[in-house]
């Protein structure tokens, strides 16, 4: 069983240190009620009695011997102990009440005449010096005492820092005998490997790489998509090197008082150093590196700013033989600040592609170690139609099979598991709603629209399966995938993808004459589509090779007048306009010349509600194109 470290130990107290405070707590107490008692013992008790008859019979009768006053109470001593029934006490001490109606002077006289002692001052103890000083400063003490001593405890502890530990790194360590990541478990990213071996070769020989004068990078930035295995390939060399791995995220830097965040990083770094050879790996690295062009200070801003200055500065004190490694992880690089970037901070900058066919056949075999495989599982079929997916994908598709297939009582994880657990991945759990017998048929056409322009379509990809058991938001769905992987898309797959896209509203104005709301997601999709190619990629004639977009492809047209007029901004919405008018005729044309192919393919689906790759192109009455036939979903259109 592994033991935590003491810097991966929570920051909390274990009763037996609680145990400690409360003593020191009740014996502080204790002592100031003792001296309270001891400096200020009180006033001593007195018998209440009535004013009238009781206290002016006992004037009248000789037996007071002296009073004092305090307001409209009157305290006083007999000559003589009297004993009250109402109490059972014998004493000669007694207080009581002047009525506000009595006479004062009345009063006056008959003391004096009663040769009554009137003291000047009361009867009733004050309190000593040091008993005031004691009562007025005790609590403030109290609090003072307990501050001190919560505070050298945490130095103790090391757990805690100034301004109750706001100013310590919350950085976990792992030690190198406790990391189980090598090279041996990163799959499908040979080029990022192959870039970080040799920060692996100067932790382990950091003497050897100045004796020709060189010096290693100070850090490495990892860019990618997220899944790509950025964390893993981070662990991985902390692992191979056999260094400490200390993990942070930058948004763990960043508190509401100014200045905790730089402190926090001048303390990571000082761990980094005193457990050399080591890697400090800091991810989602924009958090705090995002460029500082245009931000206005204040507030989080200067928090941020003063976290930034402070990463900047401990990277540049790295001596050059110095067995520490800064990795950072993001995934929008194109936003960090360029003082990250330049030399001598993060010298390196690695970018982790999404795994192709046979790196994600790779990470396949990784995440299937441990999982009992039947003969039917065929993991290359399964790389070659999942195009996109990232190592996170994959791992979670593995874990689905291996659930699933225990849910189901197999043996062995089959393909059918596979298969099942990517739909529901991707699609969405099937939903237990009924159809209306028009809506199912609505539904038919829309997918067999999809699934007939596609077959018919130069360069649309094969069709894999078409679907109308409702899943997630979508009441049917339609499968593609390409044979091959992609590197960049043609005009004409571009196009094949929006008539595709199309196919599903063009089939409903054919067969019913009107348009549903079935075509929502359809018509975001091609839209984007069209956007790009006119604001990015430079596929318009009316616009040329000019981008009007943001890099993303996502963004509203790029800010300022100078930089994008008003009228490029509509003749942008004009070009989009014409290349999908273009698409939906020619894609409404192609439909009714083949109807008799859409009512086909339309029936089959009522009747079988899934059909995979091969029947469905039987029933659309035309040739299978599938080389490399699977029944595994990647794109859905």
């Amino acid at each position: 069983m592994d033991t935590a470290s003491p810097a991966n130990t929570p920051n909390r107290w274990l009763p037996h240190r609680n145990r400690g405070v409360l003593i020191f707590v009740a014996l502080f107490v204790a002592l100031n009620v003792a001296f309270a008692r001891l400096f200020a013992p009180g006033a001593p008790p007195r018998v209440p009695i009535a004013f009238a008859p009781s206290f002016l019979t006992q004037v009248q009768a000789g037996h007071v011997s002296s009073i004092a006053t305090r307001g409209d109470t009157i305290v006083g001593t007999f000559k003589a102990a009297q004993r009250y029934p109402a109490t059972g006490v014998s004493t000669t001490l007694f207080s009581t009440e002047v009525p506000v109606f009595w006479n004062t002077d009345q009063l006056s006289a008959l003391l004096q005449a009663k040769g009554v002692r009137i003291n000047a001052q009361s009867t009733t103890q004050t309190a000593s010096v040091p008993a005031r000083l004691l009562l007025g400063f005790g609590p403030t003490l109290l609090i003072v005492g307990l501050f001190v001593l919560v505070a050298r405890r945490a130095a103790r502890s090391g757990g805690l820092g100034g301004l109750g530990g706001f100013g310590r790194s919350k950085a976990r360590r792992v030690d190198p005998e406790r990391i189980p990541v090598t090279f041996a478990d990163v799959a499908g990213i040979d080029e990022a490997k192959a870039e970080l071996t040799e920060i692996v070769d100067f932790l382990r020989r950091p003497e050897r790489y100045g004796r020709l004068g060189g010096r290693m990078p100070h850090g490495v930035l990892l860019s990618g998509a997220p899944g790509t295995g950025k964390t893993l390939l981070a662990r991985a060399v902390a692992g191979e090197a056999r260094a400490a791995f200390f993990s942070i995220s930058a948004s763990e830097f960043i508190e509401a008082i100014v200045g905790v965040g730089a402190s926090r990083v001048r303390d990571l770094f000082e761990k980094a150093r005193e457990a050399k050879p080591s890697i400090v790996f800091i991810d989602e690295l924009d958090a705090v590196g995002r460029s500082r062009q245009g931000q206005i200070s204040g507030g989080a801003n200067d928090e941020r700013e003063q976290t930034l200055n402070q990463i900047l500065t401990e990277m540049d004190g790295f001596e050059s033989a110095e067995a520490v490694v800064v990795l950072a992880a993001t995934n929008r690089p194109e936003i960090l600040d360029s003082a990250l970037l330049r030399p001598g901070r993060f010298d390196r900058r690695v970018a982790v592609h999404a795994p192709d066919r046979h790196g994600r056949r790779q990470i396949l075999d990784v995440h299937t170690r441990s999982i009992p495989l039947a003969p039917s599982v065929d993991l290359d079929a399964l790389a070659a139609s999942m195009p996109g997916m990232v190592g996170a994908d994959l791992a979670n598709l593995a874990n689905e099979a291996a659930l699933l297939a225990t849910r189901r009582d197999h043996d062995r994880v089959e393909m059918i598991d596979f298969t099942d657990s990517l739909e529901k991945i991707m699609l969405g759990a099937p939903r237990g709603i009924v159809l209306l017998p028009a809506d199912r048929e609505r539904t038919a056409y829309h997918e067999a629209g999809h699934a007939l322009v596609g077959m018919l379509t130069p360069g649309a990809d094969p069709v894999r399966k078409v679907s109308i058991i409702p899943r997630g938001r979508a009441l049917g769905v339609t499968i593609s995938t390409p044979d091959v992987d992609r590197v960049s898309l043609s005009r004409q797959e571009l196009d094949a993808m929006i008539s595709v896209a199309l196919g599903g509203r063009a089939a409903e104005e054919v067969v019913y004459g009107q348009i549903s709301t079935g075509a929502e997601a359809d018509i975001q999709q091609l839209t984007q589509i069209a956007r790009q190619m006119v604001g990015r990629w430079g596929m318009s004639a009316a616009i040329g090779p000019v981008a009007v977009l943001a890099s993303d492809g996502y963004g509203p047209l790029l800010p300022g007048a100078s930089e994008t007029s008003e009228a490029t901004q509509e003749l942008v919405d004009t070009e989009v306009r014409r290349i999908i008018e273009n698409a939906h005729v020619e894609v409404t044309t192609l439909l009714i010349e083949h109807r008799d192919q859409l009512d086909s393919l339309a029936n089959a689906l009522l009747m079988a509600e899934t059909l995979d790759g091969i029947d469905a192109y039987t029933a659309a009455q035309l040739p299978a194109r599938l080389p490399d036939p699977c029944d595994s979903p990647a794109l859905v259109t």
